[in-house]
């Protein structure tokens, strides 16, 4: 059955008013239609657009200044481009895959489209076969299709698990996330979680496994990058296990990520700070006794750009020491942050 570009608009203030429920339903079916015409339309975009940003790197433009200024006269925002861009290769990637004519792509909403292009190879065949043969495809249809297709073809899953999955026992919509979070960590810690799983396989293990996995995952992966812990002797797999055993998991990796957050605002903080010294430095070599209110100016922003750095915060001084390491620190020098 081919799409229609009818729809059902509900008009504010009829005779006949509709319930919220029914409003919102009409809106979504108009969009949805929208979605499916405008399909092709907005691939044919991310195709010009990424015609002329390859131009512009061909002739040198690296940096992409010259496309950027090309987005700014055509009306576009460099985000709206980056995702019709992201559209069109998507685009090409599965239509080399599977082919399909005008009529079969205008039955993709742009969500459906863009899942069916991130979907496993077997899920593309199975929505483009469908699309081909005049189903109507849509973002949620996709989801389920993969979730299930997880969920059944997985082998970080144990059989039990997955033959659960197969009879709808367990949800796939509940298996998949669980996939995605263990596919992530090394194969010991999953042939750890898949065994309790195993030994367990109820709705609500698989729910405690999952943020487990994704607990563990965040942990494996933030640990490394904290800078205070190089050097130090500490085992952070004994770490892991202390933590696990005292149920306090969810607590050490949210210390770890706000100690990284905490090292990158120190560094953003420290660059930020050497630019506002080099230019206040430079304003005061070129001005002079005959510009009072510049000097006021940097005398004002002295708290900022002096190697104490003040702010008033929630009612409260908070003064940084700012200093390189080998610098030479007096003895009646403050503490340093």
């Amino acid at each position: 059955m081919e799409p229609t570009a009818e729809f059902t608009l509900p008009i504010p203030g009829a005779d006949a008013p509709l319930s919220e429920a029914e409003f919102l339903q009409q809106v979504r079916q108009a969009w949805q239609v929208c979605e499916r015409f405008d399909l092709q339309t907005e691939i044919w975009r991310g195709q010009i657009l990424r015609a002329v940003r390859d131009r512009y790197r061909r002739q040198g433009d690296e940096r992409g200044i010259g496309f950027r200024q090309w987005l700014q006269e055509q009306g576009v925002t460099k985000r709206r481009a980056s995702a019709l861009i992201q559209l069109a290769d998507r685009a090409d990637e599965l239509l080399k895959v599977h082919p399909l004519p005008a009529a079969a792509l205008s039955r993709f909403s742009k969500r459906a489209f863009l899942a069916t292009a991130a979907a496993d190879p077997q899920v593309q065949a199975l929505i483009t076969e469908a699309a081909a043969g005049g189903d109507r495809i849509t973002h949620r249809e996709v989801r389920q299709l993969q979730e299930e297709w997880t969920a059944l073809h997985a082998e970080v899953l144990p059989p039990v698990v997955r033959q659960k999955a197969s009879d709808r026992t367990l949800a796939p919509r509940y298996v998949a996330p669980l996939v995605k979070e263990l596919e992530k960590l090394p194969p010991q810690q999953q042939q750890e979680l898949s065994q309790a799983l195993a030994s367990d396989p109820r709705l609500e293990t698989v729910k405690e496994i999952t943020a487990t996995a994704r607990h563990l995952s965040r942990y494996l992966e933030t640990a490394p990058q904290i800078q205070a812990l190089r050097g130090q002797p500490i085992d952070l797999e004994q770490v892991l296990i202390e933590a696990q055993r005292l149920g306090q998991l969810q607590t050490v990796v949210a210390l770890l990520q706000q100690a990284a957050q905490l090292e990158s605002a120190i560094a953003r903080l420290y660059t930020t700070w050497q630019r506002v010294s080099h230019l206040s430095d430079r304003l005061y070599q070129e001005s002079g006794a005959s510009t009072p209110q510049l000097q006021a100016l940097l005398e004002a922003l002295d708290f900022l750009s002096g190697d104490i750095v003040q702010i008033d915060l929630a009612g409260q001084t908070v003064k940084v020491h700012i200093f390189s390491e080998g610098e030479t620190r007096g003895p009646n020098s403050p503490p340093e942050f």
